[in-house]
């Protein structure tokens, strides 16, 4: 019998963001078989009353109930950053548990969220083209299969095996200049609707600290692939106007409902799915060039 995989949730200083997250986890009937690690960020060299203040106040929630069956918190005493607390994270968990599903404190989750990760994990585990699988999907114009492969990896809830997450490369030039030696630029780009690549060259330039990229880019060289569902288990609320990235304005270009019923799982062929990429290139090429931005820039976070 397959064991559940362990949750890792990463949290700072949004204490009701993190309330609705862990709330929606605990409605998973899983969740209470589950066991949670949760890592709260600290607080910047620099920080102000008013964030000190938000950060205690995340931890409380965090502290205010048994969100799973088991449940291990790492309250950091100084500030990591988002990409290093995930690398670090996940790193952490995965060595000890051999997969991970991760979770980030702005995606809320349907019911449905840990039966479709765990199955999914349980029937790819074995597959090494497989690198990860994924709870979100963009509001897509066309319809696609049940679930389908994308070549890459994601960041939107999702979940890996230790033996893809050794792929990870964290050198960003690294990633860049074989992408540009092996002329796949136009291909990462989703033939060049999405600029991953200059995403990827803002990461090597300091302008963002993204781990979301250099994973994408990790499992993209080494031609992996990720699973997608065709209707969202997971709800990006990173979108009002406390955070730094985006506001509401931003939410119509990737605002999804919760699927209401579970997603069907029938292994497929190891293979990128041309119906799915086809509809995610047309999805990109439909956003408004400025909400595109921005969006980018919550991505960019990652």
């Amino acid at each position: 019998m397959s064991t559940l995989a362990p949750i890792i949730f990463f949290a700072y200083k949004r204490p009701d963001h993190a309330r609705k997250v862990l709330e929606s986890l605990a409605q998973n009937p899983e969740a209470a078989q589950s066991e949670l690690y949760v890592f709260a960020d600290g607080p910047k060299a620099n920080a102000s009353e008013d964030a000190l203040l938000q950060i205690a106040a995340t931890r409380e929630v965090i502290r205010s109930r048994n969100w799973c069956g088991k449940v291990h918190i790492a309250e950091r005493v100084q500030n990591y950053g988002l990409a290093q607390s995930v690398i670090t994270g996940v790193t952490e968990v995965i060595a000890k548990h051999g997969k991970a599903i991760v979770v980030e404190d702005d995606l809320v989750l349907s019911p449905y969220f840990l039966q479709y990760m765990n199955q999914a994990l349980d029937m790819y585990e074995d597959e090494p083209q497989v690198a990860s699988i994924h709870g979100y999907v963009y509001p897509l114009l066309e319809t696609v299969p049940e679930t389908f492969f994308i070549r890459g990896a994601d960041c939107w809830g999702w979940g890996t095996w230790a033996r893809a997450w050794k792929q990870f490369e964290p050198d960003g030039q690294k990633l860049y200049d074989a992408l540009r030696l092996k002329g796949e630029g136009s291909t990462f780009d989703f033939n060049n609707t999405y600029n991953y690549m200059k995403m990827l060259r803002k990461q090597i330039d300091g302008q963002n600290d993204s781990w979301a990229i250099r994973w994408y880019a990790s499992a993209f060289l080494k031609n992996m692939l990720t699973l997608y569902p065709s209707r969202s288990l997971v709800q990006n609320i990173g979108t009002d106007d406390t955070g730094t990235h985006m506001n509401q304005a931003d939410t119509p270009s990737f605002e999804v409902a919760l699927s209401p019923t579970p997603i069907m799982l029938q292994k497929l062929p190891i293979t990128a799915s041309v119906q799915g990429t086809a509809a995610f290139e047309t999805y990109f090429r439909s956003i408004k060039p400025g909400i595109f931005q921005r969006i980018k820039k919550l991505m960019k976070r990652k």
